[in-house]
Order: structure tokens, then C-alpha cells, then sequence
């Protein structure tokens, strides 16, 4: 077995900001621990049989920073892939498929975002294993989330089966449903049939390569072209930027997941969350026995449910509840933790007024780089 993950690091991880900002976005900040997110990632499958190092797929103006990051956890990687323009999840993949398939392999890849938080590895390495002889049967296999609360953030996967399911996992995908309502999200979960859809997918390269072709066939030219055309020096593989700008945007879920007949679901019960948010952030750290969370030099009194933040100065909280203040050098973000999913409006605001603090933070005073 060929066991090849594929780390997804793409995104701009607009609602943690001030601390991610599109030079130094949240996969790359370590906000649950020494390490950062990547990192935190490319560990999860350090010693499982059969790995290869993984392939990581990014934006030019990471290339740097991620193979830093990863050279620090001495865990070199197969490929670091730049698209030269973003174009979602399926040409992210079908890259990465190219890539593996043109190194003389057809692996299994697996598709993992860079920026997720999963806290109990061993169950994570366990539905892996689960889904291994599906995949390589050629089956596509997603993992489904166990959803205990009806969150209107995600989106879900309706197991075959009903709430028993029908035998051991993988289980049909019945169907893959878009962001619900509180409502409907409440049904979800109390039906035992509703997972969350993670975004985390096991399948060989070349079935891939298949499914795409037969569903999203102007992508997979497209992709083809891009990687027939690859050139690569020492860390990285390139791509003409005319050839895959020609590419429409699609996430792997609408271009092949939902269409094809061999999807399957693992379920997944790891501690998961994709820290979308602030309070997702909140959330999946040790709080005190106010359930506040602080980073830095923070003063906190009569308070509770609050998540302070401080890089470069004191910052003291009083008599607030579900609050939260994020201080940088060059920006302050205090919101409710009811609101934070809102945070991007605030970045799209600052963007169109031609400012600069969504792009790369300033350094304080007396800082060099």
C-alpha cells in the first residue's frame, strides 16, 4: 500500500483575523499549540504503514513558509504544489493526482485541509484503516463527522441506511445536504443519519482522475494541461498561470463527490473542528473555571465565556461575558462570540477601503522580521 496525504492549504482564513491575514493565514499560525496547523497536520500520519511524505498544494506566496514549517518537523514533503491562481477543491486535487500519478504511482490519496483540528489521533488513524480496502476497491470515501450539536456552519452527509446503518462502515452516501437551518439542523442530529462533511476524502488518484473526467470533464482538461506542463526546482512544482486561470472554480463535493455512485462514508468521531471561528477557536481550548480563554499578557475579571487575545500589549477585560478581543500590533478586534462568524464582513470592508491589514500584519515597534 501507497498512502500519499494531500494537504489542502489554500485558504485565507478570513474570520480569525486580525491574526490571519492573506500572507499569513491560519494553517500557517499555531493557534492550539507550539506547532502550527500544517504542521499539526502532517504529523497525524507520521508512522502509519505504508505513508509517503505528503503533498502539499498552496498559493506562491506560502512557498516559503510551508516548506519552512515542515522542514522544522523534518518531515520533507513528496511535492509542494503552487496554484497560480485559487480554483477550490476538485483542480487542488486533480493537481495533486497528476502530480502523484506522473512520480510513477497510483496512491491513495489523502485529501486533508490544512487548517482542521482533530484531538484524538488514535480514532482518526482508525477510521482511516476502516476506509483503506473500500478505497482500494475504488471506491471514493468520505469522512462524515459525528454531529452531536446542529451546527448551521457545515455541511452534512445522509448516511444509506437509516440511523443503523446497514452492516459495518463505509456506508453509501445518500445524500450530501448544504448548510441547514437551525431547524433542520436540529432534525439532522437527532435522526442519527446526518454527519458533518469534512472535506476529508481517501481514493486512489487515477479512480480520481476517473470520476472527474466523467462529471467535470472541462476541469479535468484543464488539469491535465496544467500538470503536462508542470516544471519543478528543488522545493517546488509550478504551473502556467494562463493554462490553469482557464480552470472554473469547484469544490471536489459539486464537481465529483455528489455525482458519482461510488461515494462511501467513514465515520469520524476525533474531536473535530475546522476552527472557522473565533469561538470555534474558543472551543477547543483549555479554558478556566470561568470558561475563559486567554493568550498573552491578559488581565481578566468578572468575566466569563470570553476569548482575549494579546500580541504586543496588556490587555485588560472587565465585566464581559462571550466576548471576544483579538489585539495586534496594527489592529483590535472586539466582538460577541454570537456575531464572529461575521468577522469576513469586517476584512471585505477593510479591502474596499484600499487599506492594508488584511493582507500581512505590521510588526510592533523595536520588532524586525
Amino acid at each position: 500500500m501507497n498512502l500519499v496525504p494531500v494537504i489542502l492549504s489554500g485558504g485565507a482564513g478570513t474570520r480569525l483575523w486580525p491574526l490571519s491575514r492573506e500572507l499569513l493565514p491560519k494553517q500557517l499560525l499555531a493557534l492550539t499549540g507550539e506547532r502550527t496547523m500544517i504542521q499539526e497536520t502532517a504529523a497525524r500520519l507520521v508512522g502509519f504503514p505504508g505513508t509517503t511524505g505528503p503533498v502539499v498544494v498552496c498559493n506562491e506566496a506560502h512557498r516559503f513558509l510551508v516548506a519552512e514549517q515542515l522542514r522544522e518537523m523534518a518531515l520533507p514533503p513528496a511535492a509542494i504544489l503552487l496554484e497560480p491562481v485559487g480554483r477550490n477543491t476538485a483542480p487542488a486535487i486533480a493537481l495533486a493526482a497528476h502530480a502523484v500519478l506522473a512520480a510513477g504511482s497510483d496512491a491513495l490519496l489523502l485529501v486533508l485541509p490544512a487548517d482542521h483540528v482533530l484531538q484524538d489521533l488514535g480514532a482518526f488513524q482508525a477510521a482511516i484503516r476502516l476506509a483503506l480496502p473500500a478505497a482500494e476497491d475504488g471506491k471514493l470515501v468520505a469522512f462524515g463527522i459525528v454531529a452531536r450539536t446542529p451546527e448551521t456552519g457545515y455541511g452534512y452527509l445522509k448516511r444509506a441506511g437509516g440511523a443503523g446503518g446497514k452492516g459495518p462502515a463505509p456506508y453509501p452516501i445518500e445524500q450530501f445536504v448544504e448548510k441547514p437551518t437551525l431547524e433542520r439542523a436540529r432534525e439532522f442530529v437527532a435522526s442519527g443519519e446526518y454527519f458533518w462533511n469534512a472535506g476529508m476524502f481517501l481514493f486512489r488518484a487515477r479512480r480520481f482522475l476517473e470520476e472527474l473526467e466523467k462529471f467535470a470533464p472541462d476541469i479535468a482538461a484543464v488539469c491535465a494541461r496544467a500538470g503536462a506542463g508542470a516544471t519543478s526546482d528543488r522545493d517546488f512544482t509550478r504551473y502556467d498561470e494562463a493554462t490553469f486561470a482557464a480552470c472554473r472554480s469547484d469544490s471536489v463535493d459539486y464537481a465529483v463527490m455528489e455525482k458519482t455512485r461510488d461515494a462511501v462514508m467513514v465515520p469520524l468521531d476525533a474531536g473535530w473542528s475546522d476552527v472557522g471561528s473565533w469561538a470555534a477557536l474558543h472551543e477547543v481550548l483549555p479554558a478556566d473555571e470561568q470558561g475563559n480563554v486567554t493568550r498573552g499578557d491578559v488581565l481578566i475579571e468578572d468575566s466569563t465565556g470570553c476569548y482575549v487575545h494579546a500580541d504586543s500589549r496588556l490587555v485588560a477585560a472587565l465585566g464581559l461575558e462571550d466576548v471576544v478581543i483579538v489585539e495586534t500590533p496594527d489592529a483590535v478586534l472586539v466582538a460577541p462570540k454570537a456575531k464572529v462568524q461575521d468577522v469576513k464582513k469586517l476584512v471585505a470592508r477593510i479591502k474596499a477601503a484600499g487599506r492594508a491589514e488584511h493582507i500581512a500584519p505590521k510588526l510592533s515597534k523595536g520588532k524586525s522580521p
